[in-house]
């Protein structure tokens, strides 16, 4: 205690100091701030001509330290309208799927390939995933995620750098990355509701996935 601190308790004066942030403290703060800059540099993106036409980016939702990490294409329409992945008729499905192995949207992180929308949904350009994808592998390095999941044939392409049909990517562990994080395959909830006689193998991928969850605890 300092000279000027036993003159203040003899006044009776408390005097607060500085509380020191713990490793972990600096370590959460540090993320948070790795966060924000990122999701900063994707909504001021104008890296390709996508940025001209959309309402906003689509960044991701949910829990930032999820096991399961979902990726899909991109956004459409309604994500487009609201800045959030998976939020019309196949994210209601997407939710229904994950509630089918006893899981929350906010248990998970959601995340697309590209963060802004294509014209009329189109597919994603070479240019535009190549452009757009530097984003997501810096969410998948943040969050660390013990599991991941693509739905659809763009997320599986990208991410496993194949040009394979889903349906044979399915019923099999992949590994993606430097880290060899877990991957399985799936279709995407766009097309199980223009193909529906499929939702039977989707749901056996997701009890893959839940197989899989409760392995690596």
């Amino acid at each position: 205690m300092n000279g000027k601190q036993h003159y203040y308790q003899a006044l009776g004066i408390h005097c607060f100091q500085q509380r020191q942030l713990s490793s972990i403290e600096h370590k959460a703060a540090d993320c948070r701030d790795e966060w924000e800059i990122l999701e900063s540099k994707v909504s001021q993106c104008t890296a390709c001509h996508l940025h001209t036409s959309r309402t906003q980016t689509v960044f991701g939702v949910g829990d930032r330290q999820a096991q399961l990490m979902i990726i899909g294409e991109a956004p459409g329409f309604h994500e487009d309208q609201q800045g959030k992945p998976f939020v019309g008729r196949a994210g209601q499905l997407l939710t229904a799927m994950l509630k089918a192995i006893g899981l929350s949207r906010d248990q998970v992180y959601i995340a697309n390939i590209l963060k802004c929308r294509p014209p009329d949904n189109r597919d994603p350009q070479p240019v535009e995933v190549e452009t757009c994808t530097p984003f997501l592998d810096e969410q998948i390095a943040l969050i660390q995620p013990r599991l991941l999941l693509a739905v659809g044939r763009i997320a599986s392409h990208y991410l496993l750098h194949t040009k394979a049909s889903v349906e044979s990517l399915r019923n099999q562990l992949h590994h993606y990355g430097e880290a060899s994080t877990p991957l399985i395959v799936t279709y995407h909830p766009a097309y199980l509701l223009r193909n529906p006689r499929d939702k039977k193998k989707a749901f056996v991928d997701l009890q893959f996935v839940r197989k899989k969850m409760l392995s690596i605890g």
